[in-house]
């Protein structure tokens, strides 16, 4: 479940408290009081059968004795009385609750029995639960506080759901005295039922929030919390702290791969893949979540900072070089502007030292010219007080000059009583301000942070050629064999031939089983060799002496193989010895070592790497982490976060390296875990890369069988490619009818541009001259979990693919119903196009359970109306809008 039934826990209508107490200080006085002093408009019945009355309202003996069903229960009560009282409320019609009692999940085997008999009382009735173990929810634009906090939460537009309710309480305490309001706060604790994913889901669609703050200490369903969280933040901010950032030994891996990718790295990693803005301090996150809420925005990284001290300047600049922003580079014709405005001692340079007198004239001069610098993202003004200047009356010259102009500017006005004022005046013009040059920095830095995740988000990837030598059946034919073998590690050996099966360079590899065949090996190649031991048991054959390089004749292998040999025997003496792999010794003069690989996270599942490689690799710690399936704009932003990612782009003599065939490496590797979820665990190391391409020397491969099909495993559902098959028309003409992919969109631009205007209105029930990105990109870029689209595509007579015409569902999180569109082309209507992809869309609906399928069709669109009929709609007039015409169809009894 997802976001059902959650209108009756956040907008219920009434509320029982079943344990409420008048004992001073216990949870059911708490909660009594803060229910019934926060202004609900509704009844509120307290349940205890041992009190008369509760905050002066009559008590009930029990659930059977209300007047009226509860929308909400709120239940303090012991843990052995929760199932029962859960059945019993689900039997009256109650469909949620806020178990606030512990002694649940965390409390040992008995405490989840007790746990799992609640959820098996709840689920008959559809009735959800917030809790076990939580501190409550609080809705303050309702009067609903249904929890035992300190001090009544003020009302606003941010979003609070967290798992600590001591941490939810802190967060109260501290927003309330720097007048920070909430729309909800809501403590998760235990998950039993609802989730992160499911208010994500809810808070999203919620008029009232303007940004969704996270405190997260663990997630549960992945899939779902990825998908809810990508839809939520394409719409509001969605920021998140997590804590435990820094714990010890992530889980420890055979493979440099497992080692380097720590569980906090995979979730920085999910949270950047979800448009998630994630930053590190509760200051920071309401910072990030008040800057961002007042729709200020960041088109790039390069700041300008407006000072009138210098030092201020140099440690502003300072926090910026650290959090991987850059000073803007001032053109020269602002600087002549400056000139002619500012005295001949200011800085001639980013920062713009103003000198310490400096009046608010001289404030608002220098703003006007660095405003109109195009090379400029983004202004930081900062102040520090002094007995030479007012610092208000700079604050009023910031204020004016802006007036009118859309550019991003923040400030920070140092101090307390001369800074107070000026703090004041910025916040009433919806100016960020921040206390310090730092917390200001760190609050241009989350911008930055959030439009680059917005932007991954929308941006449109470029095409990958389908045909890279992808043979998935060579590649099967060695994974099965080890699988049946019993073996966990494949060979070096086999893991090339698996990586060249997907069109990955590898070095070609000999295999020898004696010292004698790997010198006959040796001469065979012709060059100097590496030789390397092969045994199943060994991981980093290094560390054994089992690799020797640059080896120039058959003799010296053969004598170098028995001294491996020797060696290997007396330091490992249980491991399995194969033989050796022999393979030209490779040199590139100026070629980087690099590390591609993939591990599987406990709860993300596959998880790609990339960073620079060698026998340093986990010294070096330079590596980024994403999750499959990558395209080429998720592969480069994952390069682009690793330093090794400056090197490729040249330096000095050095040219740069091949970065399209190290993005379509990842892209292969991504598909290879997406096709095999027999992976468990891929080293490539060291994947050589230069000018000319990319080529692997080492690779190790990790194979288990599938505890989950591919389709279920990876946490972001991938191109669901057994949905393709080709269709032909009444006339013959084919057609590949396949979901649709990000890299359609210019295909998608095209097909709108070839509709006539008034197929257009029909389609989008307004007249639209031009589709801009943001819409292809919304329509293309889909999450195949929740909405599926199909198109037909045919080639052209240049053999370029172009859409003929496409359908789409978009279910709704519960999976129960979803809406439908479709557009064919101008030019193929009247033709069966449009039945043919209308019958596909609903058995791809059917084979997904969704129970019904509707939408909205204009009265005049004649041609839908009469398929709606003839795939066996019904249809009414819409009660809402004139002339718009409601058809849905049942799929399931």
């Amino acid at each position: 479940m997802t976001i059902r039934n959650l209108d009756r826990l956040l907008k219920p209508g009434s509320i029982a408290l079943i344990g409420a107490s008048r004992r001073p200080k216990s949870i059911g006085a708490v909660v009594a009081r803060n229910l019934f002093n926060a202004g609900f408009d509704g009844p509120i019945m307290p349940v205890n059968p041992h009190e008369r009355s509760i905050e002066g309202v009559l008590c009930y003996n029990s659930v059977a004795e209300l007047p009226v069903t509860p929308d909400l229960a709120v239940i303090c009560t012991p843990p052995a009385t929760v199932p029962g009282l859960i059945d019993e409320l689900g039997r009256r019609g109650t469909r949620a609750a806020v178990v606030i009692t512990a002694g649940f999940g965390e409390s040992g085997e008995a405490g989840r029995r007790l746990q799992q008999e609640m959820l098996d009382a709840a689920r008959p009735h559809l009735l959800r639960i917030i809790g076990p173990n939580c501190l409550g929810v609080m809705v303050p634009g309702r009067g609903l506080n249904a929890s035992f906090v300190h001090v009544p939460p003020l009302k606003g537009e941010l979003a609070l759901v967290g798992q600590s309710g001591a941490v939810v309480t802190a967060i109260v305490d501290w927003a309330g005295s720097r007048g920070i309001g909430f729309s909800h706060l809501i403590s998760l604790g235990s998950m039993a039922d609802v989730d992160f994913g499911d208010l994500l889901d809810y808070l999203a669609a919620d008029g009232g929030t303007r940004a969704i703050l996270l405190y997260v200490e663990a997630i549960t369903h992945a899939r779902k919390f990825m998908s809810a969280a990508r839809a939520a933040a394409r719409q509001k901010p969605v920021i998140v702290i997590k804590a435990g950032r820094t714990e010890e030994a992530a889980r420890a891996a055979a493979s440099h791969t497992g080692a380097l990718a720590g569980s906090d790295a995979v979730y920085d990693a999910a949270f950047r893949r979800a448009g998630i803005l994630r930053v590190d301090e509760l200051d920071e996150l309401f910072d990030a979540a008040e800057t961002l809420a007042m729709g200020v925005q960041a088109g790039g990284d390069r700041l300008a900072i407006l000072t009138n001290g210098g030092g201020i300047g140099v440690l502003a600049t300072d926090t910026l070089m650290q959090r991987g922003g850059r000073l803007a580079r001032i053109d020269d014709a602002t600087l002549g502007r400056l000139d002619g405005v500012l005295p001949a001692t200011w800085s001639r340079g980013n920062p713009v030292d103003i000198i310490g007198d400096a009046t608010g004239r001289r404030y608002a001069d220098a703003m006007a010219a660095l405003l109109d610098d195009k090379g400029i993202d983004a202004i930081l003004v900062l102040n520090c007080p002094t007995a030479v200047a007012d610092s208000t009356e700079a604050a009023e010259a910031v204020i004016e000059t802006l007036k009118g102009r859309r550019r991003t500017v923040l400030t920070s006005w140092l101090g307390e009583a001369a800074a107070l004022q000026a703090r004041r005046m910025f916040s009433a013009h919806r100016i960020p301000t921040y206390d310090t040059p730092g917390k200001a920095v760190h609050a241009f830095m989350h911008l930055v942070d959030f439009h680059r995740n917005r932007e991954l988000l929308m941006e449109t990837p470029a095409s990958v050629p389908e045909q890279f030598d992808a043979d998935e059946a060579a590649a099967r034919a060695v994974i099965e064999a080890a699988l049946a073998e019993g073996r966990a590690w494949l060979g070096e050996f086999e893991a090339k031939q698996v990586l060249a099966a997907y069109g990955i360079p590898v070095v070609e590899t000999l295999k020898a089983a004696t010292p004698d065949e790997a010198m006959e090996a040796a001469r065979r190649i012709g060059r100097p060799v590496a030789l390397k031991i092969l045994s199943p048991d060994i991981t980093h054959k290094s560390d054994v002496g089992g690799v020797a390089l640059r080896l120039e004749t058959p003799e010296e292998v053969r004598a170098r193989a028995k001294a491996m040999l020797e060696r290997i025997a007396g330091l490992k003496p249980e491991a399995r010895i194969e033989g050796f792999t022999i393979q030209e010794m490779i040199s590139k003069t100026g070629a980087l070592e690099l590390i591609v690989g993939m591990t599987e996270d406990v709860l993300f599942g596959p998880v790609i790497l990339f960073g620079q490689g060698g026998v340093a690799v986990e010294v070096l710690q330079d590596n980024a982490l994403g999750l499959p399936p990558l395209n080429t704009n998720l592969a480069r932003e994952m390069m682009s976060r690793t330093r090794v990612w400056r090197l490729m782009q040249g330096y000095r003599n050095q040219p740069a390296a091949a970065v399209d065939a190290a993005t379509l490496t990842l892209i292969k590797v991504s598909q290879l875990v997406t096709d095999f979820p027999e992976i468990a665990e891929i080293d490539i190391n060291p994947l050589l890369c230069d000018d000319a391409g990319v080529l692997a020397l080492d690779a190790r491969i990790r194979v288990a069988p599938p505890a989950l099909p591919s389709t279920r495993r990876l946490a972001i559902r991938p191109y669901p490619k057994r949905l393709e098959r080709t269709v032909a028309l009444k006339d013959g003409r084919g057609f590949l009818v396949r979901p649709i992919r990000p890299e359609d969109e210019p295909l998608l631009h095209e097909m709108f541009e070839r509709q006539t205007p008034d197929d257009i209105r029909l389609r989008f029930f307004a007249p639209i001259k031009r589709m801009s990105h943001q819409m292809a990109a919304k329509l293309t870029q889909i999450d195949y979990d929740r909405e599926m689209a199909l198109v037909a595509v045919a080639p052209d007579a240049d053999g370029r693919e172009e859409i003929h015409g496409v359908v789409r569902i978009t279910a709704d999180p519960d999976n129960v119903e979803a809406e439908y569109a479709v557009m064919v082309r101008s030019d193929m209507k009247g033709q069966g196009l449009g039945l043919l992809l209308m019958t596909a869309i609903m058995d791809y609906a059917r084979s997904r359970g969704i129970a019904e399928v509707y939408g909205e069709v204009l009265r005049e669109n004649t041609t839908m109306l009469a398929m709606c009929r003839e795939l066996g709609f019904s249809r009414r007039e819409s009660p809402d809008e004139p002339g718009v015409v409601e058809v849905r169809l049942r799929l399931t009894a």
